[in-house]
């Protein structure tokens, strides 16, 4: 056989290792975001349309398919995280951010629960929500510039009762509507800020 055709023979084979790989993102990505908080390998195949074999070969690097998941997922949620500082009183900046920051949650929500079920397993997993803590305090500076006045604590309170956590408390286990969740977030932020901002 010459080189020239075990060549095309190896690009074939990768190629089609790439097509299978990009199923099984596209069915992990539905499935998660469908509400299975830890697709099996069978469920994701019938998904992909793959047999189990094909996907317990690319599960065995589960942080290579969970980095590809969160590429995904970034890609689509850039709109919620605006890095330009916004116009208005601070009252109406709180309001705005509060907004989005609910739509945002409610858009990660179910991959945000998977991440937490599966954190403990993956390196990747645990580097991501370590890198994304800091974001989202960024987020909330660029909104309001103002916080860079405030103490550490003030921060750190409105940047829990902002947080992730928070929403998931509110909507999962207090099982608050959209509409109660995200007025519960702007009284609890409110609180914290009275008398270390002005209006």
């Amino acid at each position: 056989m010459s080189d020239a055709i075990q060549n095309e023979e190896t690009d074939g084979r990768a190629l089609r290792s790439e097509r299978s790989r990009q199923k099984i993102v596209d069915a992990l990505f539905a499935l998660v975001g469908e509400g299975t908080v830890l697709p099996t390998a069978k469920l994701v195949a019938e998904r992909a349309k793959l047999g189990i074999r094909t996907v317990f070969r690319h599960f065995a690097d589960m942080d290579s398919l969970f980095e590809e998941l969160a590429n995904r997922l970034k890609a689509d949620i850039q709109e919620w995280l605006r890095y330009d500082i916004p116009d208005g009183t601070v009252s109406e900046r709180l309001d705005e951010l509060l907004r989005l920051r609910g739509q945002f949650y409610e858009r990660i929500s179910p991959y945000w629960k998977a991440g937490e079920a599966q954190r403990s397993r993956s390196d990747f997993l645990t580097k991501n929500h370590q890198s994304d803590t800091p974001k989202l305090r960024t987020n909330l500076i660029n909104w309001l510039p103002e916080l860079k006045d405030v103490s550490q604590e003030i921060m750190d309170a409105l940047e829990f009762t902002t947080s992730p956590e928070a929403w998931h408390r509110l909507r999962v286990e207090q099982k608050l509507s959209v509409k109660r969740a995200a007025a519960a977030m702007r009284i609890a932020a409110l609180g914290v800020l009275k008398g270390h901002l002005p209006d």
